[in-house]
């Protein structure tokens, strides 16, 4: 048990890390124009409309909720005062409902893949693969929020994030995360699949966003050949 431990703890997280670097940077090489949501809003627009916002924002909120969650240590909010009931139920009520429009948002985008023939079939081999990762990860994560924020017999700052928090020092904590409760190892390890998936997916998109736009200049748009003034009248 202490081998299958370090394996899964201590040598897969960087093998991922490895694999979505050098894959990412394949893809931006060799496929950059292909890096797109292949967007089927052609074919379907309607459930679209709402199921994509929904998803897209409590996923946003749920990364949020991961970075504090895994980068903030349970002594800084001590220090700011905040009690251990008051940041469980603040976990439960906010990650909760951010994990349930994650869900919810992508249950209906599969529905909506699934009973539309020609979204269907625009589907990608990886589709097939990425769509139960990403509901895997997403319902294990949100059982996890109601589970440890409802009992309170596991927290998980005192083992996932100890664990998450140490591969940066290059010193894994495999025994933090190998006590862990069943769903949390799920829940990691179907993330750690799902980033292993990233480069080879249409989710890097989420690196082709157009944030540029937000800070260039303005385009000047001229006359041709200067024949009309400013005020649009052709000069005598």
């Amino acid at each position: 048990m202490r081998h299958l431990h370090i394996a899964l703890w201590g040598v897969l997280p960087y093998l991922v890390l490895a694999l979505f670097t050098l894959g990412c940077a394949w893809r931006y090489h060799y496929d950059r124009f292909g890096v797109t949501t292949r967007s089927s809003q052609l074919h379907e627009s309607r459930l679209l409309k709402v199921a994509g916002p929904v998803f897209h924002l409590g996923l946003l909120m749920v990364i949020a909720g991961h970075v504090i969650g895994l980068v903030v240590p349970e002594g800084l909010t001590e220090r700011l005062h905040v009690s251990e009931p008051v940041y469980r139920a603040n976990a439960l009520a906010v990650g909760g409902a951010a994990g349930l429009a994650a869900v919810a948002g992508l249950a209906v985008l599969i529905w909506r893949r699934l009973r539309t023939p020609a979204v269907r079939g625009s589907s990608l081999r990886s589709d097939r693969v990425l769509y139960p990762v990403l509901a895997v990860v997403l319902t294990a994560g949100l059982a996890a929020t109601f589970v440890g924020g409802t009992s309170g017999d596991y927290d998980y700052r005192l083992g996932v994030s100890v664990w998450f928090r140490s591969l940066f020092a290059l010193d894994p904590n495999v025994d933090a995360m190998g006590d862990a409760p069943v769903l949390f190892q799920v829940h990691t390890l179907a993330g750690m699949a799902l980033f292993a998936l990233w480069p080879f997916s249409r989710l890097m998109h989420a690196f082709a966003a157009p944030v540029g736009y937000l800070v260039r200049p303005y385009i000047v748009y001229r006359s041709r050949g200067g024949a009309h003034g400013r005020d649009g009248r052709q000069r005598a």
